[in-house]
Formats: structure tokens, C-alpha cells, sequence
């Protein structure tokens, strides 16, 4: 069972209940699987999906009313993951779901449709709402992506591989700002490929060394890093082509700020052995 636990948490009453209620439709939807005995479902999926059209239109539009009124940098990205969420519930609408054999596989497409978007997306996008700086604020920084000692979790590894992490993104950084007199983008995926190895490299010893010492926020941690994997495949490099300097600028900001928000917020809670 999927469970709304402190790591969905974004700290604004009215976006955390509404993402709980995401939750609840979703074990509406493993119910109606589970349930052998409830015959045609046409009607009850029906109702769901209507139910999720209208949780995303009055959502959305809150969240991304709140993103606005505090100028959050990731509003225009939260935009355009909203409108795929519309668009794949509209999806489902226009699935035939006539026989009992449509209606079980078209639930549990479903699910893990919900499912993955509720860790993926909360997690990985939702839970850094307000905690990034204004755009205006953070261009302001001399260097964003200096490694400093509030960042240190006395780990000697993690702390490693965070400094490291830190200069990866601080290249890329610096590479996109040098798009403005004319350099090719090319290198700056070439060193964002170097970032998701070294961050898939990275996860691993820290979800290692969590096991070791039985930290009890394991688990949410092997969430946010798998959110933030998932977040990297998303990369689209037709709309680099398209606009390369906003495009690249934004996710800039987005991977220095969930490391940043990440480290404070998760690993620093991981204890010392």
C-alpha cells in the first residue's frame, strides 16, 4: 500500500492535502483491481478518471497559482509536467475498457501511472517548492555551485562524492553561461551524462551505507534518489535545440537546488557510525 509519509511533505497545508487525496484515489484504484468479486468495473473507472480530471485541473491550478506568487523558479517546469499528467489521464478516457480483461490491465496501467508520478513528481519536483531561491536571487549568487561546509554530513565518502557532485554541476554551469558567446551545447550534455553516472554511482554507496547503519529514513531516501534519476531521463534534447540557453539555465537550477535541498533537508540526518 502506498502511504503519504513526512518525505511528501511540502510544508503548505492546502498542497499537502490535496496531494493526499491523490493518494486515496490511487488506493481506489488498487481496490477496484484487487476486488475479483465486483464484476463489470466500466462504470466505477469511469468515475475515477473523472475524479482525477477534475483533482488535476483544481490542483494544478492551485499549485501553480502558489508557485507563481513566490516567483519559484521551477513554475514554467511544473507547468509542462502538469500538462503530460492531463494529457495521459485523457489517454485513459479513450481506452477501450469494455471487457473485464480491458478493464483489469487498463487499472493497472493506471496504477503504476499513479504510482510513479506520485513519487517521481512530489518528490522529486513538489518537495522543492519554496525552498529555492527567487530566479532573481539565485542568478545574484557569485557561485551557486561552491561546495561549503554547511554542506558537510562529517561522512567521510558521501562528503566526497558531494564535493564532486558540486564541481560536475559547477562545469556545466559555467559551460551554459558560455552559451552566450556562442559555445556548442554538445559539452554541456556530455558532462550531464557524467552527472547521472556519477550520481547513480553516488546513490548507491549512500543507500549502502544507510543499510549498514539501519538509518530508519532508508527508505524515503532511495525514493528521492530515484526521483531524481528519473528526472535526469527526462531530459528532452529537442527542446535543448529549441532554446538551449532557458532550457539548460532552468535545469541548471533545478539539479544544483535538489542537491542542495537534499543534502540539508535528508543527509544530514544520516548518522555518523
Amino acid at each position: 500500500m502506498f502511504q503519504f509519509t513526512d518525505d511528501c511533505l511540502l510544508g503548505v497545508p492546502e498542497l499537502d492535502n490535496e496531494h493526499r487525496k491523490l493518494f486515496d484515489l490511487l488506493h481506489q484504484a488498487m481496490f477496484m483491481l484487487q476486488n475479483e468479486y465486483g464484476g463489470d468495473k466500466y462504470s466505477e473507472i469511469k468515475g475515477l478518471l473523472e475524479e482525477l480530471e477534475q483533482y488535476a485541473d483544481e490542483h494544478f491550478a492551485h499549485e501553480e497559482a502558489y508557485m507563481e506568487k513566490i516567483c519559484d523558479p521551477e513554475w514554467i517546469l511544473q507547468r509542462s509536467q502538469h500538462r503530460t499528467f492531463r494529457e495521459k489521464i485523457i489517454e485513459f478516457f479513450v481506452r477501450n475498457i469494455d471487457g473485464e480483461e480491458e478493464q483489469r490491465q487498463a487499472l493497472e496501467d493506471l496504477i503504476n501511472f499513479l504510482a510513479k508520478w506520485l513519487y517521481h513528481h512530489i518528490i522529486g519536483s513538489d518537495t522543492l517548492i519554496g525552498k529555492l531561491p527567487p530566479l532573481e536571487q539565485w542568478m545574484m549568487k557569485e557561485n551557486p555551485c561552491k561546495f561549503s561546509e554547511e554542506y558537510m554530513t562529517g561522512i567521510g565518502l558521501i562528503d566526497k562524492e558531494h564535493r564532486t557532485l558540486f564541481e560536475i554541476v559547477e562545469r556545466a554551469d559555467n559551460l551554459v553561461r558560455s552559451l552566450y558567446v556562442g559555445a556548442a551545447y554538445d559539452d554541456v550534455m556530455q558532462i550531464l551524462e557524467q552527472l547521472k553516472s556519477y550520481a547513480e554511482l553516488h546513490f548507491a554507496d549512500e543507500e549502502s551505507y544507510m543499510r549498514e547503519v539501519g538509518y530508519e529514513g532508508y527508505e524515503a531516501q532511495k525514493r528521492a534518489h530515484e526521483a531524481f534519476m528519473a528526472r535526469m531521463e527526462e531530459i528532452d534534447e529537442t527542446e535543448i535545440e529549441a532554446d538551449p540557453q532557458t532550457y539548460l539555465e532552468s535545469l541548471i537550477e533545478f539539479l544544483l537546488g535538489w542537491l542542495i535541498n537534499h543534502i540539508l533537508q535528508s543527509d544530514k540526518k544520516i548518522p555518523v557510525k
